[in-house]
């Protein structure tokens, strides 16, 4: 059947350019080809020319060689690194292969030698990739290419399991030999390299624990501790990571002290590595008890964090984790109060007033100014900032639905449950009535807790506390709302 298509074919057919898409096609049909006749007995009916522009007998042998070094690749490597990224230039513009035996033309073009002294022998006098026709038919060994598709193959073979598995295992022993120093940095790059290695090192036994381990040795090098905190972050998202991390950081009394190295990278690490302190701990901190602990006073963690974002007032992406972590911890009235304390109002106020300030910033410091506004120390506190009522009413509707509800939340407690005469004052100056309107008129259904609150703030905004009647503190709304009450 096959050789009965061939001969339908016209007997001169010149190379087309090829799409990269369609290249890929052409070498993912050639590769599953392979692999769907790999037990049949004869392969005389191999259609390559599915794959070959132009008209030709079976492939020799370095064309096999070069398909089956990716076809190694997929047995090796497993299914994911079967789309290997080639160098375009490693590519023979005729066959679309990893060139065996690079030569070049009088043009400058490389081919395969098999595949261009095909087409040449094929009674063509021109450059297949230009088309331009030939004043010398030699070709020369391209030898520089050809080390560099040496040197290529050669970085993308893959290791065997069972050396990857000892590798690890001798790391391990290293750590535990207290010499983590000479390895750590080996870890980070060989996690840095693929899902895989993550996934090796995430199931292999007794990994986590060595790690982890590190942080709870006092006096440990800073830069130790930050290769530590890298390869945790790198593995976090492998199964089952953040429940073991989560114990082996909080349960285990061996590692007790893990939360002092932390503070010691955020004190004195890296960018990077405080990003990655923040990622780490977010993840792990997945219950009350959790957060309740790295929150504690006598661990001085949360003084660390708001220092922190105190003296870096223009980095948007640390401000941004820091925040994010804020907001999963903030879960009790002592935690709110620790942070109202710590000055974290008038940091999150100076936050929105900056005109620099992501919009992912400010959205999150608007949802602690809403978590922190139902306690009495938060409520105190927003109602004694000067511009933070201001900066609220200039990021309406600039921000996300969400974000906006939190705003009108904070709004809301301050002028009309506490009724402060400053705030409104300040509210209505910063052309607050335009505003509530606007996000009013946004809110759509009977009921919508936000609309009424938008409501309640036109009243007190036109007429003033004194004159608005019927608020009191035991006005609420059958929303999330309701905790809103004076303490």
């Amino acid at each position: 059947m096959v050789g009965d298509h061939r001969e339908e074919k016209s007997s001169t057919t010149y190379p087309q350019p090829a799409h990269p898409s369609s290249t890929c096609v052409q070498f993912h049909t050639s590769i599953l080809f392979i692999k769907r006749i790999g037990h049949a007995k004869k392969t005389t009916t191999l259609p390559f020319d599915s794959f070959f522009p132009y008209k030709s007998p079976l492939p020799s042998p370095p064309i096999f060689a070069s398909l089956s070094f990716f076809f190694s690749k997929e047995t090796k490597m497993g299914r994911d690194e079967l789309c290997i990224t080639v160098p375009s230039l490693f590519h023979c513009p005729i066959s679309l292969d990893v060139m065996n035996s690079p030569v070049s033309l009088c043009t400058g073009v490389s081919y395969d030698r098999f595949s261009i002294q095909h087409w040449l022998d094929s009674g063509h006098d021109t450059c297949p990739a230009t088309m331009q026709v030939l004043s010398s038919k030699d070709f020369v060994p391209n030898l520089t290419l050809r080390r560099l598709i040496n040197l290529w193959t050669s970085s993308n073979s893959s290791p065997s399991t069972a050396d990857l598995e000892e590798k690890v295992m001798a790391w391990i022993e290293e750590i535990n030999n207290a010499k983590p120093e000479r390895c750590l940095d080996s870890i980070v790059e060989f996690a840095s390299r693929g899902e895989v290695n993550r996934s090796l090192l995430a199931s292999f036994d007794g990994f986590l624990e060595t790690i982890v381990g590190v942080l709870s040795i006092n006096g440990m090098q800073i830069r130790v501790l930050e290769s530590v905190v890298r390869i945790l972050s790198l593995i976090l998202l492998e199964n089952g990571v953040n429940e073991k991390l989560h114990k082996l950081i909080f349960k285990s009394s061996s590692n007790s002290s893990c939360l002092p190295s932390f503070i010691s990278i955020l004190r004195n690490g890296s960018l990077e590595s405080k990003m990655a302190c923040f990622t780490v701990l977010e993840s792990v901190t997945t219950n009350n008890e959790s957060k309740r602990f790295i929150a504690g006073v006598e661990n001085n963690f949360l003084p660390v964090i708001i220092h922190l974002i105190k003296i870096d007032n223009d980095n948007q992406e640390l401000h941004d984790v820091v925040l994010s972590f804020l907001i999963s911890v903030s879960v009790t009235r002592s935690i709110k109060s620790q942070l109202v304390q710590l000055g974290i109002v008038e940091v999150l106020s100076n936050m929105m007033s900056s005109k620099n300030a992501a919009i992912s910033v400010v959205e999150k410091s608007l949802k602690i100014l809403s978590i922190v506004c139902t306690c009495a120390d938060g409520q105190s506190a927003l109602n004694g900032d000067q511009k933070c009522a201001g900066a609220i009413v200039e990021r309406l509707m600039k921000v996300s639905k969400t974000a906006t509800e939190d705003a009108v939340v904070v709004l809301w407690s301050m002028c009309c449950l506490f009724r402060d005469e400053r705030v409104v004052e300040k509210v209505a100056r910063s052309n607050g009535v335009t505003k509530v309107l606007l996000v009013m008129q946004s809110e759509v259904g009977e009921g919508n807790y936000v609309r009424m609150m938008c409501g309640d703030l036109i009243k007190v905004l036109r007429f003033g506390c004194k004159n608005a009647g019927g608020f009191s503190g035991a006005v609420s709304y059958e929303t999330k709302t309701t905790h809103i009450m004076p303490c």
